[in-house]
């Protein structure tokens, strides 16, 4: 298993170098201050699922512990993800007006930020490019690595704005059905969350051919889509004592497995209610939302989903070929 405390030892060298190209540029100290501060409380406090994912997909692919330059390389590229995680958060705080991230008040919310926090969240992801060039420039797979990460984040904001314009209230809840949702879990949180890791570590290890590209992805992206369900279903069914945070999809009008299901099962009249009143702030629309919810017994069709779906997912795990590597 990748050793977190090692990981975050790669992080150390990833500042150093951002500084160093900041400076060589010309960045006023004041800017290069604010930009390092950014990163380095972005990227901090989290669980580094996408990071540890790059280094953990290595050890699984080789079958045995990492030389110290895998593991520092595979760590620069974990840090990549972690940055460009970071990015999306700082953008999806600011877009759903959120107060407080890990604990801590969101970037945009610290004083002298505010909305110029959007710059800061492209200027990190700009970062991640600058960072893999001077890591990886000589590499053989780095023009893959370069146009997966380019990929990765045109795929991310496509999923960005859709689910954007859904919580805008720009996207009826009618329209609202399996395909739309199948499109944002994949585009908004499976490509970078899940796919992005696997793959990084594919190329840098010369495993990436079109074969191991496909079967991942695929793979993968089923992966991401239990992910979202599951994320979906917790935002209203889980314990915020646990899940450590309030739900609030249903009155931020969001596409989610949850609300698929209650369309797709309620009757005409059930229909008409969550019509009115998802999307609406107000307690008591929620509330009336939620009895909805209850008589569906959406709880117990999650939990059929998830016990079919993980017994799929285990199958397709068991059933990859392995011929290439």
């Amino acid at each position: 298993m990748a050793d977190r405390r090692n990981f975050e030892a790669v992080k150390a060298q990833l500042v150093d170098d951002l500084n160093i190209d900041l400076v060589r540029r010309g960045t006023p100290k004041e800017h290069v201050d604010r930009i390092l501060k950014c990163l380095t409380v972005n990227i901090a406090g989290g669980k580094y699922l996408r990071g540890l994912c790059v280094i953990e997909t290595g050890l699984m692919i080789l079958q045995r512990p990492l030389t110290d330059t895998e593991f520092h390389e595979l760590g620069m590229l974990g840090w990549m993800a972690e940055i460009l995680h970071a990015s999306f958060l700082i953008l999806d705080d600011i877009l759903d007006d959120s107060d407080v991230r890990r604990g801590q008040p969101c970037w945009y919310k610290r004083e002298g930020i505010g909305l110029s926090g959007s710059l800061d969240s492209i200027l990190l992801r700009s970062s991640i490019f600058i960072l893999l060039k001077q890591h990886f420039q000589s590499h053989p797979a780095y023009c893959d690595m370069h146009e997966l990460l380019s990929e990765t984040c045109f795929q991310t904001d496509l999923g960005q704005i859709v689910d954007t314009a859904a919580g805008n209230g720009h996207i009826a809840l009618d329209v609202m059905d399996k395909e739309l949702l199948s499109f944002v879990a994949a585009h908004k949180s499976s490509a970078y969350t899940f796919c992005l890791p696997a793959l990084l570590a594919l190329h840098y290890l010369h495993r990436a051919s079109a074969g191991n590209l496909a079967q991942a992805q695929n793979l993968l992206m089923r992966i991401g889509n239990y992910y979202q369900a599951q994320d979906d279903f917790l935002d209203v069914f889980g314990n915020p004592a646990v899940t450590g945070k309030i739900g609030t999809d249903i009155q931020d009008n969001k596409c989610t497995w949850v609300l698929v299901q209650a369309m797709r099962s309620a009757n005409p009249a059930h229909q008409e209610v969550l019509r009115s009143s998802y999307g609406r702030k107000s307690a008591i629309d929620e509330t009336r939302v939620r009895q909805i919810f209850a008589g569906l017994d959406i709880k117990g069709r999650y939990l059929q989903f998830e016990d079919r779906t993980l017994r799929e997912i285990q199958e397709q795990i068991e059933n990859l070929d392995e011929s290439e590597g």
